[in-house]
């Protein structure tokens, strides 16, 4: 696999030295960029535009996928307006935590819609238009990948190479940020939740199930990776399938828990809606080298990952809820 993308990567790299744009080329760019910064707003809408892609272009299955674990990102950002988050961390711990989601989903947006968008107007042109994708900064790494697959169609892999990407575009500037390693991930409020494996990853039903994963090991690249494959296979189980996409169609995302909680029986956690209690963050892209410049692709990272059984997530969720609400109380009254 690494000899096939080391062929590749010398064409790509001699094809983005050598182009020029002709006019309808730099329109269609210039579309693209104000669509991805129209949608990039905030969550609410990053959900939107990822699922409404995948209802018109249902073979991109990485673009439910990222619907759906945007939702999740919207239910931990309101999370912590609810009383339980406000009583048991500080205002600056709180903003710290919004800032780490937001800038880490902006980021993949920004990343990932252009691409989208780009395969979009190929299938219309009937023709690859992929050469493009180094006018949004896309890695040469998704370049080779969709040239691939415009010719073999799978689908899986493609999934797997937008989760590889995307990971490995946050790692350097969120992961590895000085700020949010020393004032998010080595807090104490941080560490406990991994130890314990507080975090999760939550896919409803409208018959009152929940599917999902722990989230733990966050700042480990090849265990995200992992996770988001994990992820994939339970979101496109074959018995599951239809009935995530069934939550999807008839469920509007605010970014509250309410939006699933009285579906599946759990008492409500009175998140607020997100767009009552966070503005439109603007953000500053930093202009980062293309992490595939110096990278190797492990092979672990295209190994297949699948959640066996489709059971059930619900009780193990109700479980971890409780106690992250025990020690929320508790490090409220010690504080």
């Amino acid at each position: 696999m690494n000899a096939n993308h080391e062929s590749w990567k010398g064409f790509i790299k001699k094809r983005r030295e050598a182009q020029n744009l002709s006019q309808e080329e730099a329109k269609l760019i210039d579309l693209i960029k104000k669509e991805t910064v129209k949608y990039n707003a905030d969550n609410i809408s990053r959900t939107i535009a990822y699922q409404e892609y995948f209802l018109r272009q249902s073979e991109i299955e990485w673009s439910f996928l990222a619907s759906m674990v945007s939702r999740n990102a919207g239910y931990n950002m309101t999370d912590l307006e609810n009383e339980l988050f406000v009583n048991g961390l500080s205002v600056k711990q709180r903003k710290q935590l919004f800032m780490t989601y937001e800038r880490a989903n902006w980021i993949i947006f920004l990343d990932a819609f252009p691409q989208l968008l780009l395969f979009e107007y190929s299938r219309v042109k009937n023709k690859p238009l992929f050469y493009l994708l180094k006018y949004f900064s896309v890695s040469s790494f998704m370049e080779i990948e969709w040239e691939k697959y415009w010719t073999d169609r799978d689908k899986k892999r493609l999934v797997y190479s937008l989760i590889i990407n995307e990971q490995n575009m946050i790692e350097r500037p969120v992961i590895q940020n000085k700020f949010f390693k020393s004032e998010v991930f080595n807090s104490l409020a941080f560490k406990l939740q991994e130890q314990l494996k507080l975090s999760y990853v939550i896919f409803p039903t409208r018959n009152g199930e929940l599917y999902g994963l722990g989230v733990y090991q966050f700042e480990d690249l090849t265990k995200r990776i992992q996770i988001g494959k994990r992820l994939y296979s339970i979101l496109f189980h074959e018995d599951l399938h239809n009935e995530f996409i069934d939550f999807a169609k008839h469920t509007i995302h605010t970014g509250s828990r309410n939006d699933y909680e009285g579906l599946v029986g759990i008492t409500s956690s009175n998140n607020p809606k997100l767009r009552d209690v966070y503005p439109i963050i603007p953000h500053t892209r930093t202009i980062e080298d293309d992490w595939y410049t110096n990278s190797k692709i492990l092979n672990e990272w295209y190994e297949y990952e699948e959640v066996i059984n489709g059971d059930s997530f619900k009780q193990s969720f109700l479980i971890k809820q409780e106690l992250l609400g025990s020690l929320l109380k508790l490090k409220s009254i010690f504080q």
